[in-house]
């Protein structure tokens, strides 16, 4: 695989194209956890993602990690499918955990990649890591957007 910025602007172009699947899955897992987690959390727009989308990007340094990552699990495909199991559930846990940023988030971004993961299931004509792609997108871009009371506060444990 070739990194260039015109790839980087084309896997952009993708994820943000992207938001007509992703928005929803993002909104389905914030529910299931706001109900889980006894909490109200705010749904997600189409606007909110593209804006978080450019914004990932716009920080050249994550926006190369991302592209890569994005890339690999769109081309991804294994015969039979099983066998690759493994390995895009570590570039999907992965790529949510990059997108959605530095801890604690970072950590919650990749255990929520797992829930979404067992709630998205790809067409059976795309690669087997299109799923965890959307999966990853859904679970990373959900930690960096708000909605969750307790990202919403002073935390408690701020020392002065």
């Amino acid at each position: 695989m070739h990194l260039t910025p015109e790839r980087v602007a084309a896997e952009r172009d993708w994820v943000s194209d992207r938001a007509e699947t992703v928005v929803p899955i993002i909104n389905d897992v914030r529910d299931d956890l706001g109900s889980i987690f006894e909490t109200d959390v705010d749904c997600v727009t189409t606007d909110q993602y593209k804006t978080e989308v450019d914004a990932v990007f716009a920080d050249g340094d994550l926006a190369v990690n991302v592209a890569a990552l994005v890339a690999i699990l769109r081309e991804l495909d294994v015969d039979g499918d099983y066998p690759g199991f493994v390995v895009d559930e570590i570039l999907g846990r992965e790529l949510a955990g990059t997108i959605a940023g530095t801890q604690p988030l970072r950590t919650l971004g990749e255990a929520t990649f797992h829930y979404a993961d067992l709630q998205v299931h790809g067409d059976a004509d795309e690669n087997a890591g299109v799923d965890d792609l959307e999966a990853a997108l859904a679970a990373g871009f959900q930690e960096r957007l708000p909605g969750w009371n307790w990202t919403e506060r002073e935390s408690p444990f701020t020392v002065e």
